[in-house]
């Protein structure tokens, strides 16, 4: 299901009858995979590429050039309950930023050139040029953007 988004040009969504996007901005020339969900308030950039089964939730923006690997999921609340009520957290994810598959990304921010290992759980800020990886993830490098 694709409602009421504004895309960009050229973007790519794979199989749109196994994606749900709604009330989301997705930027020029960005590719989607199947199986993806992007939530209402979702800003996604230009040229980027969101691989299969991601989960992008309210409070996400992500910027331009980044790479989020598969099974990607974002969270927009620390404390969840079965009331269905919290309060809204943010995530801003900074160009060129990759994210590996199976990442969990808490309410963070995510800082330019940075690279997040696959599996990792990142609960704290990731700051620019650095790559993190672990649960929770910690800085093992410095990252040299090509």
């Amino acid at each position: 299901m694709i409602k009421n988004c504004k895309l960009g040009k050229n973007v790519k969504i794979h199989y749109k009858n196994l994606v749900n996007l709604y009330g989301c901005e997705i930027g020029d020339n960005t590719m989607i995979g199947p199986f993806v969900e992007i939530q209402k308030g979702s800003k996604i950039g230009k040229n980027c590429k969101i691989e299969s089964h991601t989960f992008i939730c309210e409070g996400v923006t992500i910027g331009d050039h980044v790479f989020v690997g598969h099974g990607v999921v974002f969270i927009n609340d620390k404390y969840p309950n079965v009331s269905g009520k919290y309060d809204l957290l943010r995530t801003t994810v900074k160009d060129r930023a990759s994210i590996g598959s199976n990442a969990t990304i808490l309410p963070v921010e995510i800082g330019a050139n940075s690279m997040v290992g696959a599996g990792s759980v990142v609960t704290k800020y990731v700051p620019e040029g650095k790559v993190v990886f672990g649960n929770p993830a910690r800085i093992v490098k410095s990252r040299k953007y090509k």
